[in-house]
């Protein structure tokens, strides 16, 4: 069918329209790609699955379907053996999740499967693993932190920081109430504990420059009682970024064997998506 005819049957509005029912981009996808189907089986087929679509909405409510990410890019980096970011650990999570919500929806509660068989086998065919799932979930708390529990040691260097800073801190508020800091706070300049000194006091306390305010009246000095106790945090934090590689390698590690059934979930849900997105366009219509 050639697209002039296709747009007299105003087939592209009503896809534009379907892409609004939506959820994740896979979905929106399959919409985008969509053509006219010739074989009569495949139509009688695609009818039946959002039928089948319209009655579990109708029975269930609203399906647990959320946008999950591209995860191509980090199936790549698998595929090399490299480890993921804490936020491409959660994304390849979030697939696992959505689809464990998906079988749960389909499969909880009794149904006669004999009116779903043109869905089934997709729900069937999503792959879970709550061992992997709950790893990453009790050990990331989000993209930017990683749990203190995640290792014993990443626990011990973390008290160990809270100790230091502590320790840097208590001597640092000696210097706070005199007449050289222009504001009686402890900031931080190139990872390092800092107090704000007034310009003209700068030679009174003998320490290292680290910045000066825009206004030039406020230099930013490290004293030199607390230059080794800067070096022993900031080398805390360097063991702290080690062991948080470590971490994320060792998670990294629990996805290598399992690749392909990340893909087909992703398509899966792509799938359940773009036909439930039908049973809602169609729910909609018949509310009107």
């Amino acid at each position: 069918m050639n697209k002039k005819t296709l747009e007299k049957l105003e087939f592209y509005k009503i896809c534009d329209i379907l892409k609004g029912f939506a959820i994740t981009y896979i979905g929106k996808n399959y919409i985008e790609n969509l053509q006219p189907l010739l074989s009569k089986s495949e139509i009688k087929k695609a009818q039946k699955q959002t039928t089948e679509a319209s009655t579990l909405l109708y029975r269930k409510g609203s399906i647990p379907i959320f946008e999950i990410a591209d995860i191509a890019p980090h199936i790549k980096k698998l595929n090399s053996n490299f480890s993921l970011s804490a936020k491409q650990l959660l994304d390849l999570s979030n697939i696992l999740k959505i689809s464990a919500n998906l079988k749960d929806y389909f499969f909880s509660t009794e149904i006669d499967m004999s009116e779903f068989i043109n869905l089934e086998s997709l729900f069937n065919n999503l792959y879970i693993n709550p061992s992997i799932q709950n790893a990453i979930n009790s050990t990331i708390i989000d993209e930017n932190t990683i749990a203190d529990s995640a290792s014993k040691e990443l626990n011990t260097i973390r008290k160990n920081i809270r100790n230091k800073e502590q320790e840097i801190k208590s001597k640092l508020n000696s210097f706070l109430h005199s007449k050289y800091v222009q504001e009686s706070v402890i900031t931080m300049r190139s990872g390092r504990f800092v107090i704000p000194v007034k310009n003209e006091y700068r030679q009174e306390i003998k320490g290292f420059i680290h910045d000066i305010s825009a206004s030039g009246s406020t230099v930013f000095i490290e004293p030199l009682s607390v230059f080794e106790l800067n070096n022993d945090l900031n080398n805390l934090k360097n063991d702290e970024n080690i062991e948080i590689e470590k971490i994320l390698q060792k998670l990294s590690s629990l996805f290598f064997n399992i690749i392909s059934n990340l893909e087909n979930d992703a398509n899966l849900i792509g799938l359940i998506d773009f036909i439930f997105a039908k049973a809602k366009y169609s729910n909609s219509l018949d509310r009107n």
